[in-house]
């Protein structure tokens, strides 16, 4: 496959883990009035809502055409959770930081 033909979902995958799943973290820890969460409470939730676009990366499956990009999507998507998770993703440790800092 070629990377003009993966280019929108690199895109996504590049962009997702920190504006849905750390954002959608933040205000789950604000609303619930948790000032100061772990690097891995922070960490497993974002995980948990960037998990919600599985829905998304299924939306192609079963389709004969689709398959080479069905999956580089699913490992890419769990290269991204391990990302995450290990603290290597700089965006979600930023996001993390700015909250302990302003949230």
């Amino acid at each position: 496959m070629r990377d003009d033909e993966k280019f929108e979902i690199i895109r996504a995958l590049d962009l997702l883990p920190h504006i849905s799943g750390a954002s959608w973290a933040m205000l789950w820890f604000r609303v619930n009035g948790v000032k100061n969460p772990s690097k891995d409470e922070f960490r497993e939730k974002t995980v948990e809502y960037f998990s919600k676009i599985v829905p998304l990366l299924e939306s192609f499956e079963g389709k004969k055409e689709f398959e080479d990009i069905n999956h580089y999507m699913k490992n890419r998507f769990e290269e991204e959770k391990k990302l995450i998770m290990s603290g290597d993703n700089s965006e979600v440790e930023k996001r993390y930081q700015r909250y302990l800092d302003y949230g």
